[in-house]
């Protein structure tokens, strides 16, 4: 069957899984994201419908006629009710375990089925077949009395089971009659009886999201995709270390056979920041908190103030690209890549979103930790990289491999570095350091308005020595560097909608790159296109370009990387926490006021 963005993801913030529209868990890395998937055939187009089939975990319904999929309310755990022609139906609810236990977060590598029997004689049929080697082959397997081990690279999985062990490894068909349980973890004996300790995770797992979301400041209008949105990003950090991934996937391509193909399950600084800031907007300070602590870390290695675009989600410095030939690629668009060679690139952008991520930590009084000076003098290194950068050519932040200029946004996000620092030395009472860092960014400033604005056509370029145009350009907004009634910022936004947008979305750029012409819309960029249309008093077009965006969401109530904008498929690698954000900011700022309905 060809691959879809139809897919649910679970997880528990240390591993995770996407789920098909037939129920199947097609993508899922062990021990973390950015590990080898047990779950590949997302990936994998030739063998899907094949005896041989492996990579992949499905419970099928003998006769299958309909299937219905909905997430329980306020958490990622999802429920997939089957059905067949003569009304037999079961009920399969997927989670990964999550809750607080002896005063810590319990997210074990584990995944959880429950198969509840739900009406007539229902038979099904379950097929566990994890890969290995990135899909190069089916991992071996041993069977103990009341569980089935599979032997993965570099360690082993345990399914343990109140179902008969012998049907499941034989996977033959056999009626459900009672509610059947499965726990795919650790290889370690299970403690507890199977299915009273599954039920309770399950319950704890549900109690522990509903908190969570429970202090969420959501809007009063679009409060569902705000809240799946505000999950999924939160499933995207590893909670670990606190890095928050781009996305749960590699190489779903940007459009077809573009060879566009990315692995995206590593933590951008640039994606990361984007994320806690949508996140603060709705006071999940967690998030923040712990991200920060993979921030010091990433700094505190740092050679002198030296940042990278990308590191694993270890802080890990060092992620060679490769190519995976054991899969073929999304709907057979291959390559699949693994590692990506953009930690090798220039991208001065880093700077300023290393510190505007930081910026918060110092001013913000309902943090566990409240930034110190110790920390400010740590951040200094990074805004003294800013400096010696920002005119200087860098890859951009849409990280192109062979051309090099000096971009605006990266400039500006310079800029906003040296800015920051000095705000943060004000609130520290270092004057010295505070007017030492006022100056800089006001050169910076005089600069970049003089090298970027293009009076000719009335707006800003995207970079310093060509008169084109970008999306980012109209983040100067969100970084405060220009005013929604500054002219030129109106004359930008202007050139940007007329020479980049397509009916509802936007392109990034409309020029040729790397790979020839992009033929897909960036997600994000609509969203962008949203803000600056609310801050420039459009809200009646931003509310019809929101609403257009939501309906193009997935069932799962989520947005991927890309979207064509002819047909309206998606594209890009799923689920996206540049389009979740953008979800949740624009949500966020149209929103009418809880005053209506109170």
């Amino acid at each position: 069957m060809t691959a879809t963005m139809d897919l649910w993801p679970i997880g528990n913030c240390q591993v995770s899984a996407l789920v098909d529209r037939n129920g199947r868990f097609v993508w899922g890395c062990l021990p973390r994201v950015d590990g080898d998937p047990a779950f590949s055939s997302l990936l994998d187009d030739r063998r899907r419908g094949s005896d041989g089939a492996y990579g992949f975990w499905e419970i099928d319904l003998d006769g299958c006629v309909e299937t219905q999929q909905s997430y329980i309310r306020n958490t990622p755990v999802l429920v997939t009710r089957h059905v067949d022609a003569a009304g037999n139906a079961i009920e399969v609810v997927d989670f990964c375990p999550r809750f607080k236990r002896h005063d810590r977060m319990y997210r074990p590598v584990a995944f959880c089925r429950i198969v509840r029997p739900l009406s007539g004689s229902p038979r099904i049929r379950m097929r566990l077949r994890p890969s290995i080697d990135w899909g190069s082959a089916p991992a071996p397997r041993t069977r103990g009395s009341n569980h089935i081990r599979y032997l993965l690279d570099g360690e082993a999985i345990r399914l343990s089971t109140s179902a008969p062990v012998g049907w499941i490894e034989d996977e033959r068909l056999f009626r459900v009659e009672r509610t059947l349980h499965f726990f795919l973890g650790p290889d370690e004996s299970f403690s507890d009886e199977i299915p009273a300790s599954i039920e309770r995770m399950l319950k704890n797992t549900i109690d522990e999201w509903r908190h969570w979301v429970r202090g969420l400041a959501t809007p009063v209008e679009w409060q569902q995709a705000v809240i799946r949105s505000a999950i999924t990003l939160k499933l995207c950090q590893h909670e670990e270390t606190g890095a928050i991934v781009a996305a749960l996937t590699t190489s779903i391509p940007e459009h077809a056979d573009s060879g566009r193909n990315w692995d995206y399950r590593y933590c951008w600084i640039r994606d990361a920041y984007y994320t806690v800031q949508a996140l603060n907007r709705l006071g999940a300070l967690d998030v923040l908190e712990g991200y920060l602590e993979y921030l010091r870390n990433i700094v505190d290695n740092a050679a002198d103030g030296q940042i990278q675009p990308l590191y694993g989600v270890g802080g890990e410095a060092t992620l060679v690209e490769r190519e995976a030939e054991g899969l073929d690629g999304y709907r057979g668009m291959g390559p699949v890549r693994v590692g990506n060679q953009a930690y090798e690139q220039v991208q001065h952008d880093a700077y300023g979103q290393i510190i505007l991520s930081n910026a918060q930590g110092f001013f913000d009084q309902r943090l566990f930790r409240v930034g110190k000076q110790a920390d400010f003098e740590a951040l200094e290194p990074i805004g003294e990289r800013a400096w010696q950068a920002y005119d200087k050519p860098d890859a951009g932040l849409w990280e192109l491999r062979t051309k090099s200029h000096v971009h605006t946004y990266s400039a500006a996000m310079c800029w906003a570095a040296c800015d920051r620092l000095a705000n943060v030395a004000g609130t520290l009472g270092l004057t010295e350091r505070e007017t030492f860092w006022r100056d800089r960014a006001t050169a910076m400033r005089t600069k970049i308005e003089r090298e970027a604005w293009r009076p000719e056509t009335n707006r800003m370029s995207a970079t310093f020595g060509g008169d084109d145009l970008d999306a980012s350009i109209i983040q100067l907004l969100d970084l405060r560097f220009l005013d929604p009634d500054d002219p030129r910022f109106i004359g930008t936004l202007d050139a940007v909608e007329k020479g980049l947008r397509r009916g509802s979305h936007m392109l990034r750029y409309a020029i040729e790159d790397d790979f020839g012409l992009p033929h897909t819309a960036f997600n994000v960029c609509t969203f962008w296109l949203i803000e600056a249309l609310h801050a420039t008093g459009r809200d009646e077009d931003a509310r019809e370009l929101l609403e257009e965006m939501l309906s193009r969401c997935t069932p799962a109530g989520l947005l991927s990387e890309d979207i064509d904008p002819e047909t309206g498929e998606l594209w890009g690698n799923y689920p996206q926490t540049y389009s979740l954000v953008g979800m949740i900011n624009s949500a966020v700022l149209l929103s009418k006021s809880w005053n209506v309905v109170r």
